[in-house]
């Protein structure tokens, strides 16, 4: 099926700008609305296209395919379109080798380096392509061609002398397809976030997720803030634990600190987990418990050694669930186990979240933003809180593939566990 070139309103041909390229598109690009998508980001950004060819599949299994003549009366006009439609898949048919250049120093790529995405991508080295390793967006990619390698990197981690993939000549996205099985909850509310979702039909698909990630080969990773201590959703997150629905914890020092001293002293910020009110002295209860890991070393010596007996930290260290968390600027103490260098912390991040196939966001604005920056489009994520804009903020950072789920952590945990259960 091929379309003609535009025309202009007398029916005569319309003077094709004079920068061109010709791309091409591959696989579910009408059911997923890429097609669409490109043609309107062309035009908006100034450009203008004609379809030279194009064949649509006919099944939802089918891939599709077209080719389309891309054109902007400047050459940096015509670039920043290439640039733009490129994210979503689109790759020039005059195909040529990635475009190298060390690193001038260590710390900073050199100018004009490629900014990954969360999609999966492929470079083409020697005229073979090439997939791209440990893929992340805000990255630049480093190429090892001797061993036809390439991987995604951040910028604190470049070294002098890294080849470092410049433009985006020779590089290709893959965008994530939709899901040709039949349409589920967990599909329906990946769309914008909605207090007013109907949350059951959501949950009953979180819980099947769940447990065909912990029966499956990939990690479910939880990143949990300080809410699910307050909000009286300790034992319920601490079931999830017990039960083997989290593989991988990340939060701050605050969910840990107020777990703790739940345990300790049965409050949460100096408030009754029982009947709600104050404590007399309460306010001191947090750093009292920081204070006591601290003398113990650590919360695994608190656990060993028998002083440390319930919760999520508890319930870790008995399940050997590997935990981490990063430090912020207002923590107190902080915990003997808490890693106090945003850098050094983000490195340990990048390192346990290879092999997540889901991750469940609890309560916390900042550590699900630089969570979901970490982690490539192919991990599924559920964001849950009480703020829409928690959701919409993760989701505006590029974590496009979040689900999002508009309410309060102790119902949510309740009903998830309830609909775990059901399932067996």
């Amino acid at each position: 099926m091929n379309q003609a070139p535009h025309h202009s309103a007398d029916d005569q041909p319309a003077k094709r700008p004079p920068f061109s390229e010709e791309v091409e598109l591959q696989g579910h690009i009408i059911d997923s609305l890429l097609l669409p998508k490109i043609l309107d980001e062309i035009t908006v950004l100034g450009g203008d296209f004609s379809i030279n060819e194009i064949s649509v599949g006919q099944l939802r299994s089918d891939s599709s395919h077209a080719r389309i003549n891309v054109s902007a009366n400047d050459s940096e006009t015509l670039q920043i379109i290439l640039t733009q439609i490129a994210q979503h898949g689109a790759v020039s048919i005059h195909q040529h080798d990635c475009i190298l250049k060390p690193a001038d120093m260590n710390g900073a790529f050199p100018e004009g380096f490629y900014c990954s995405t969360n999609q999966k991508t492929e470079i083409r080295i020697a005229e073979n392509w090439i997939p791209v390793d440990l893929q992340e967006m805000d990255c630049g990619i480093i190429v090892r061609p001797d061993q036809k390698k390439a991987y995604c990197l951040p910028m604190s981690d470049v070294q002098k002398g890294d080849l470092v993939i410049i433009g985006h000549q020779g590089t290709r996205v893959l965008p994530a397809e939709r899901s040709t099985t039949e349409v589920s909850g967990f599909s329906f509310m990946n769309s914008t976030v909605s207090s007013e979702k109907p949350k059951g039909v959501t949950v009953r698909e979180i819980a099947s997720e769940m447990k065909r990630a912990r029966e499956g080969d990939g990690k479910i990773l939880v990143v949990a803030g300080p809410a699910v201590v307050h909000t009286g959703s300790r034992d319920h997150f601490s079931k999830l634990i017990k039960e083997g629905y989290v593989n991988l914890l990340f939060a701050g020092n605050a969910l840990a600190t107020h777990d703790i001293e739940e345990s300790f002293y049965g409050t949460s910020l100096g408030i009754s987990m029982k009947h709600g009110g104050s404590s007399e002295e309460g306010h001191e209860h947090h750093l009292r418990s920081i204070n006591r890991i601290r003398r113990l070393g650590s919360i695994q010596n608190a656990v060993e050694e028998g002083v440390l007996k319930s919760g999520i930290m508890y319930e870790c260290v008995k399940k050997q669930v590997p935990f981490l968390l990063a430090g912020s600027i207002r923590d107190d103490g902080p915990l003997p186990d808490v890693v106090t260098d945003s850098i050094e912390a983000q490195r340990q991040m990048r390192e346990l979240v290879q092999g997540v196939s889901f991750c469940l966001m609890i309560a916390t604005t900042l550590h699900s933003i630089a969570v979901g920056n970490l982690l490539p489009a192919s991990v599924k994520v559920v964001c849950v809180d009480i703020n829409p804009a928690t959701v919409t903020k993760l989701a505006d950072r590029g974590t496009f593939q979040t689900v999002g789920l508009v309410t309060d952590v102790e119902p949510f945990l309740r009903v998830l566990l309830d609909d775990i259960d059901l399932l067996g």
